[in-house]
């Protein structure tokens, strides 16, 4: 892709996230949640089938947490990108569409 696509794709991708009007500022600038945001932002940028995520909420409050899940399901129904998720978090892991469950390094269930 040329910068020109490039620049276009992240300020699309940027408006979706609902960070337009932070397109300019710092990370440092920018509060946890958002920088969630901006790092779902960079995985998506060139498309990919499969997005890994580990622990992607563990740092945020439950506001945010609750706002950056809704979004991986709202990226996966509108862009169509699967999302394969490492968490503690049980709500997270009851609202997805396949769970699996690790003691000890083994499948449980």
């Amino acid at each position: 892709k040329n910068k020109i696509e490039t620049e276009k794709r992240a300020k699309e991708l940027l408006s979706f996230l609902g960070l337009s009007h932070r397109e300019n500022h710092k990370p440092n600038e920018l509060s946890g949640g958002e920088q969630q945001r901006v790092a779902v932002a960079r995985a998506l940028i060139n498309n990919p089938s499969v997005i890994f995520a580990d622990e992607p909420s563990g740092n945020l409050d439950s506001t945010s947490a609750k706002n950056l899940h809704d979004l991986f399901f709202k990226l996966r129904d509108k862009l169509g990108q699967t999302f394969v998720l490492v968490t503690h978090n049980q709500e997270l892991a009851e609202m997805a569409d396949r769970k699996l469950v690790m003691k000890d390094g083994i499948i449980v269930e």
